[in-house]
């Protein structure tokens, strides 16, 4: 009987998988990552981790909005998603521990000039 629960549970991990890779190609085509994090089978929560190109990418926001709203209607386990870039804590200033945006030669709170890339010479 718990061999059935896993078959059950790995078709829905098979299902949401596809879902991803079917309907959002362009996440790859484009040097991103889509994985799933959790999945709760009992609540129907899925969540879901863009990563590569997708952190920092403007148009990621409009990317999880699609992924949330078309897959609680073509899975029906799927009751709520939550998808992040792993992004969303760095905008926040108020000491989450993420890095905010920087530029050559520009200095940032800890003292330090960013002088930006080393050249590859």
């Amino acid at each position: 009987m718990s061999t059935e629960t896993q078959n059950d549970g790995d078709d829905l991990e098979d299902r949401v998988a596809n879902f991803l890779r079917r309907n959002f190609p362009q996440i790859q085509m484009h040097g991103g990552s889509a994985a799933i994090q959790d999945l709760d089978r009992e609540t129907g929560e899925v969540t879901i981790a863009l990563g590569g190109a997708c952190s920092g990418c403007g148009i990621s926001p409009m990317t999880i909005q699609a992924i949330k709203s078309r897959m609680v209607k073509e899975i029906p386990e799927i009751e709520q998603v939550n998808a992040h870039t792993g992004m969303e804590g760095e905008a926040d200033m108020g000491g989450g521990g993420g890095m905010s945006p920087s530029f050559p030669g520009e200095t940032v709170d800890d003292g330090d000039a960013d002088e930006g890339p080393e050249a590859p010479f």
